[in-house]
């Protein structure tokens, strides 16, 4: 992950600096009244209408930019640290976060195939003494977040890196395998054992990981450096078969990116598989089919990275442009892009997010970033693109520091309700829960419900979740309003509702929801009236 550049020679300083930080960086149920929603109202009928929506936030963990703050920390502070971040997460009603889980060729897991990260103790290999990914995944699933886990693919050891390097890091064990470049290490695209390779370590975690998704960033060959060239030339000479390198350069970045997908839904097909790409393809002086941009970096020509290639041939299940641009910005309109990659996406089942740069906000120029209203004119302009499907912030944090109050303004604005993530893949729904009921008390609404005995758990379609709905009493489903989502896992699983209206009767009803979010039709309605 990245900041933005337009110009080549702002994004090579940017990037240089960049990588130098990362690197050194419920009345028992009586019968119902009049006017309540009968159950043959509801049985078959939709769920109601709760607003669908990604929102998520980006962990990152190379140069300790957001967890672990620093190497060397306790286990136990560690855990408190990661929990902060995703009581943030909590606050502001977002129900993901992508976690970076190999940042620079090491990771946060124990591998068969890669040392513990350096960021972890402060030296690369040394086993920090528990599994933080293991962790971090039921600390997440416990608040009903879904967990993405974060790859970056190529890059190898930042400047001044390589001699911390651990014995069984790939640039140690096949240096051959490496390119040298802008003073740091990448493994070479160009190498199929370096593809095959990546497809080993992103199915370890798919295979012994409750992962919800596998997330690529925008790395894939180094962005330009003015003055210096990627020396990929002895991959080339064996593997070009006569492309040229530009277009070799893109087919073994495809190959990557097609055979990651064949792996990970072959393993589990209910696990996500996305890419947040630079924000400009191409520009449209480029080719035709470009945005109307005029940026210095195009991604299918400078980083190998066919992005709109890989949406229309759907070897993805999202695709997160990085939008770090403010509205009305020429050289990258972040209205000009919402709408560009609106048309990328369109009737071809590939799902569309937007990556907002909330690390600028109060950090211009230009100007528009010490608006504190600039990032919802993004959600404003999302809106007009039924396309767009969701935002995720880079970084944790930034959202937690609230820069001009934004994170402020996200929680009591557009996420002051919660969201349920869009629902990903197939028709299939859960069964229904049965024989809700609701008891008031000093305490609030408190209700409960027998689980659905599901099907076909193990393909994904089984009860993960549970979504608790309002309305007022007598009022049709369509008018209920979500108040909660949590995680399943109870055999007698209930919500207590504190802020249910005093004195004034209301319904509630419950859905089920499948890992791909696939939510099932409601219960029967349980009306009271809170003490």
């Amino acid at each position: 992950m990245k900041t933005d550049t337009v110009t080549v020679a702002a994004l090579a300083a940017a990037l240089a600096v960049a990588v130098a930080a990362s690197i050194a960086m419920i009345v028992m149920r009586t019968p119902e009244p009049r006017g309540s929603v009968s159950a043959a109202e509801v049985a078959e009928g939709p769920a109601p209408a709760a607003k669908r929506e990604l929102r998520g936030m980006w962990i990152t963990t190379v140069g300790n930019l957001d967890w672990p703050s620093k190497p060397g920390l306790s286990v136990a502070r560690q855990k408190a640290e990661y929990r902060k971040l995703l009581d943030t997460a909590q606050r502001l009603n977002l129900n993901a976060v992508f976690v970076q889980v190999r940042p620079v060729g090491d990771v946060f897991y124990p591998s068969s195939y890669e040392p513990w990260s350096q960021y972890l103790t402060g030296k690369q290999g040394r086993d920090p003494g528990y599994d933080p990914l293991a962790f971090m995944l039921e600390e997440t699933h416990k608040r009903n977040l879904d967990f993405h886990a974060w790859f970056n693919p190529y890059r190898a050891a930042g400047p001044g890196a390589a001699g911390g390097l651990a014995a069984n890091h790939m640039a140690k064990k096949h240096p051959d395998w490496v390119i040298k470049y802008g003073g740091s290490l990448y493994l070479d695209p160009g190498n199929p054992a370096v593809r095959d390779h990546m497809r080993k370590v992103v199915d370890e975690v798919v295979t012994k990981y409750d992962i919800d998704g596998v997330h690529l960033d925008d790395f894939f060959y180094p962005y330009p450096i003015p003055g210096q060239r990627v020396n990929d030339d002895a991959s080339y000479k064996k593997y070009g078969d006569g492309k040229s390198r530009a277009t070799w350069r893109r087919a073994n970045v495809d190959a990557l990116i097609s055979g990651l997908n064949d792996d990970i839904h072959e393993e589990k097909p209910w696990v996500r598989f996305g890419v947040s790409p630079f924000g400009v393809w191409r520009n449209k002086s480029t080719d035709p089919k470009g945005s109307n941009t005029q940026a210095g970096v195009q991604a299918y020509d400078d980083i190998g990275a066919d992005v709109r290639g890989w949406v229309k041939k759907g070897w993805l299940d999202y695709v997160m442009p990085q939008l770090y641009w403010s509205v009305g910005f020429k050289p990258a309109d972040y209205a000009t892009l919402a709408a560009w990659w609106s048309r990328q996406v369109k009737d071809t089942g590939v799902k569309l997010y937007i990556g907002q740069a909330v690390y600028k906000v109060g950090d211009g120029p230009p100007a528009a970033w010490d608006d504190p209203g600039e990032l919802l004119k993004h959600l404003k302009v999302n809106a007009e693109h039924p396309e767009v499907e969701g935002d995720v912030y880079f970084r944790a944090t930034n959202l937690t520091a609230n820069p001009l109050k934004v994170a402020d303004r996200l929680a009591d604005g557009p996420y002051r309700d919660p969201a349920i993530p869009p629902a990903a893949g197939g028709s299939s729904r859960p069964e229904p829960v049965r024989d809700l009921k609701a008891r008031a008390d000093a305490e609030g609404v408190r209700l409960s419900w027998s689980p659905a005995e599901d099907a076909d758990e193990e393909e994904g379609r089984g009860t993960t979740a549970y979504a608790v709905y309002r309305l007022g009493h007598g009022r049709p489903v369509k008018d209920a309003k979500l108040i909660a989502t949590f995680r399943a896992g109870s055999d007698a699983p209930g919500y207590l509702d504190r802020g249910a209206p005093e004195g004034k009767r209301n319904s509630y009803l419950v859905t089920a929801l499948d890992r791909l979010h696939h939510e099932s039709s409601p219960s029967r309605s349980e009306a009271v009236t809170p003490r």
